[in-house]
């Protein structure tokens, strides 16, 4: 399966949408916690963007494991390719399944129209990490399936051919490990997957892990001149020129692909290093088993650079599962976001970061953060407002033109400079905020 846009993984990520209304009354209420599974009743229907593991049966292997809990639950999957745009069109009308993946695109304050409340914040956010990135008013409308950390994924083979036994700690040292590997190695240092697009926007998800600054992201909402040097995204984007610039990438980014690019290419050893969070994870080692290789070639390390001399990874919420507040079956569907969430082993599975606090880590992110990489979470008191002077300013921190234009800077594919460009955006970000009265 194709990764939903990078830009969906981060927390830092609410745009509006126009034109969704719930409409009418019918179901409405509360999705309050089932106290006796056994009397717990009704079909549901779970819209879901996991096509892969729709197709190939695992989900439909963790609803027979709900049955022996809730014998009297019927799940249906039903999934979606165009995840985004085919929910939120259905959102105009209160047929939208009975649990969901809530759209990255519906704005907090619009949650209380078309989901049921969970519970409050407070008593939620002891149980469960991210209550903050889906609460509105005090009260939680949905629970993460899992989250994700940010890093980048390589081939540990690659990486030891190249004569590197360690994590780099510097930019300067990451440059110069990709340098080793295009040097003593036939792999790509680094694969942008630059023509995809989504995948160009897990670059902009490193914000905090440079500086360890969990206000990072919220700071953008008052710094007029965020690219200005030795700012965070100034480091950011000058490290990815520089990749491109050194030709550390793949010879024509314009051509590069996901599954025939990037996952086949870690998974048989020609390439280093992908730009992209832990949810990939999984997916790179599924695909170094089907080409016959060894799935524990492939690991996770830090965003190059240290505060401290310590590593630091944001961590964030994928998709929140949320309850149709049109819903005849609340309690049921209830019953399936509490279990899939506690006690499915779905984190663990796809080694992703468990929602549930006590949940244990799967093996690859434990030996992260017991490698002393420390995860921090992105405040999110100005996200409306960051989200506001980005659209204004018609940058697109989380689309993938604005980093395809340094690449294609970095490579000679456009005209201007790099210092050229950072001055256009501080430019435009300035005049954003002005506009934007914050």
């Amino acid at each position: 399966m194709k990764k939903r846009s990078a830009a969906l993984v981060a927390a830092t990520l609410l745009l509006a949408v126009a034109g969704c209304s719930g409409g009418g009354s019918k179901g409405s209420g509360s999705a309050a916690a089932p106290a006796d599974p056994t009397k717990v009743s009704g079909d549901i229907t779970v819209l879901t963007h996991k096509t892969d593991l729709a197709g190939n049966g695992t989900l439909d292997r963790y609803a027979a494991a709900f049955n022996k809990i809730y014998p009297n639950v019927h799940v249906k999957f039903e999934a979606i390719v165009a995840y985004e745009t085919d929910v939120k069109v259905r959102m105009n009308s209160d047929k939208y399944g009975d649990v969901l993946m809530i759209p990255a695109a519906i704005p907090l304050s619009d949650y209380p129209k078309f989901f049921a409340p969970l519970g409050s914040t407070g008593e939620l956010s002891q149980k469960y990490r991210f209550m903050e990135n889906t609460s509105y008013n005090g009260q939680v409308y949905g629970i993460p399936t899992n989250g994700n950390a940010n890093g980048l994924v390589y081939n540990k083979a690659v990486w030891k051919q190249a004569g590197i036994e360690k994590w780099p700690t510097s930019y300067d040292e990451f440059l110069a490990d990709l340098q080793a590997i295009k040097t003593k190695t036939q792999a790509t240092p680094l694969y942008t997957i630059y023509h995809e697009g989504w995948p160009m926007t897990a670059w902009q998800y490193n914000i905090g892990s440079g500086s360890c600054d969990t206000k990072a992201n919220d700071n953008l909402a008052t710094d007029t001149a965020p690219w200005a040097a030795g700012k965070e995204l100034n480091q950011i984007d000058t490290l990815l020129y520089n990749v491109v610039n050194k030709k550390l990438i793949e010879a024509d980014p314009t051509t590069t692909a996901w599954d025939g690019g990037a996952k086949s290419g870690i998974a048989t050893n020609k390439i280093g290093t992908l730009m992209l969070a832990s949810w990939a994870i999984s997916q790179m080692k599924a695909a170094t088993k089907t080409a016959g290789g060894d799935p524990s070639n492939i690991g996770f390390m830090p965003f190059p650079t240290q505060v401290n001399g310590k590593y630091c990874s944001v961590i964030g919420p994928d998709y929140a599962q949320g309850i149709n507040i049109h819903s005849d079956h609340k309690e049921a569907a209830r019953a399936w976001v509490d279990w899939f969430t506690d006690k499915s082993g779905f984190a663990q599975d796809e080694a992703l970061l468990p929602t549930l606090k006590t949940g244990e880590l799967p093996p690859e992110l434990k030996a992260y953060q017991d490698a002393g990489v420390q995860f921090i979470q992105l405040t999110q008191e100005k996200n409306s407002v960051v989200t506001k002077i980005d659209n204004q300013s018609e940058i697109g921190l989380q689309k993938p033109d604005y980093r395809q234009k340094i690449v294609d800077l970095a490579r000679g594919a456009a005209p201007g400079t790099l210092d050229a460009y950072f001055a256009d955006l501080n430019k435009k970000w300035a005049a954003a905020i002005k506009s934007a009265g914050s």
